[in-house]
C-alpha cells in the first residue's frame, strides 16, 4: 500500500486466508464467489495495461492464483485434497489406495456400464448414483475433517476421487464424438 504498486504474489501463500475463508472443509460459497470476483475486479491484467512490465506481471500472476484458490476451495475433492497437504497429508496413488474390495469392484460395475456401447438409457442413472455417492462422501468427508480424523478423510477423499474420474468418463461419453 505504501508504494501504491502491485508486489509480486507469495511462493506458496495460503489459497484459504487469499479467499478470506476459515481454514475449514466447509465454505460459504457465496462469500467466496464474492471474494472471488472482488479480487479479480482489483487485480485482473486489463487494469494494469498501462504499469511497468513487471506489475503487469505480477497481475497476471496474482489474477492467476485467485484463479486457482477459488477452483480449489470452490470442490469439495480439491478443498479436502488441498486441507490434507496443508496437514501433510498426500493422498495414496491408484495403485496403493486403501480401498476396500467391495468398494473396488462396485466402481468396476460402473465403469463396465459406463462402457457398454449403446448405454444412454443408462446414462442418467449411472450419473444419478455417482452425483448421491458424491453428496454422501462429502457429508462424509465433512464430519471427518470436523472431528479431526485426518486419516478417515484421507480414505474417504480416495473414494471421492474414483466417482470423480467415473463422472469425467460419464461427461465424455455424453459429450458426441
Amino acid at each position: 500500500p505504501a508504494c501504491r504498486s502491485l508486489q509480486p504474489p507469495e511462493p506458496r501463500p495460503d489459497l484459504f486466508r487469499l479467499m478470506a475463508c476459515d481454514r475449514s472443509f466447509r465454505v460459504d460459497k457465496q462469500q467466496l464467489r464474492r471474494r472471488f470476483q472482488s479480487l479479480q475486479r482489483a487485480l485482473h491484467p486489463d487494469r494494469f495495461g498501462r504499469r511497468p512490465p513487471m506489475e503487469r506481471l505480477y497481475s497476471e500472476q496474482h489474477s492467476a492464483l485467485v484463479n486457482k484458490a477459488y477452483q480449489t476451495l470452490l470442490h469439495p475433492l480439491s478443498r479436502g485434497l488441498y486441507l490434507l497437504e496443508l496437514n501433510g497429508i498426500q493422498l495414496a496413488q491408484e495403485t496403493d489406495s486403501d480401498a476396500d474390495s467391495e468398494f473396488l469392484m462396485e466402481i468396476m460395475e460402473i465403469n463396465e456400464k459406463l462402457a457398454e456401447p449403446n448405454n444412454e438409457g443408462n446414462l442418467e442413472e449411472i450419473e444419478t448414483l455417482i452425483k448421491a455417492k458424491q453428496e454422501q462422501l462429502t457429508k462424509e468427508v465433512t464430519a471427518t475433517f470436523e472431528r479431526d480424523d485426518l486419516q478417515e478423510a484421507k480414505k474417504l477423499l480416495a473414494k471421492m476421487k474414483y466417482f470423480a474420474n467415473l463422472e469425467d468418463k460419464l461427461k465424455n461419453k455424453k459429450i458426441p464424438s
